[in-house]
């Protein structure tokens, strides 16, 4: 009984790891500092790529994935969007 319950719990937190990126958190300005901070978070970024001026970091948390937009001047996190 005590595990089914750890494992709900844990389930239930997995959307709030998603929140916990969100728009103007600092990640850098660089591909390497982005990859860095997400990795420290405990994302596996699968691709980091420059689209239409700004950083598309893809990473993975468990069963959670989520883009994340982040401006290079600033290095500040511009759009997340969760993989439900």
């Amino acid at each position: 009984m005590k595990k089914l319950l750890l494992a709900a719990g844990l389930a239930a937190s997995l959307p709030a790891v998603a929140l916990a990126l969100s728009p103007g958190d600092t990640l850098g300005t660089i591909a390497d500092e982005i990859r860095a901070s997400l990795t420290e978070q405990g994302w596996d970024v699968r691709k980091l790529e420059m689209d239409d001026g700004r950083f598309e970091a893809y990473a993975v948390m468990g069963t959670q994935m989520v883009e994340v937009y982040v401006d290079p001047a600033t290095g500040k996190v511009v759009k997340v969007e969760a993989d439900d």
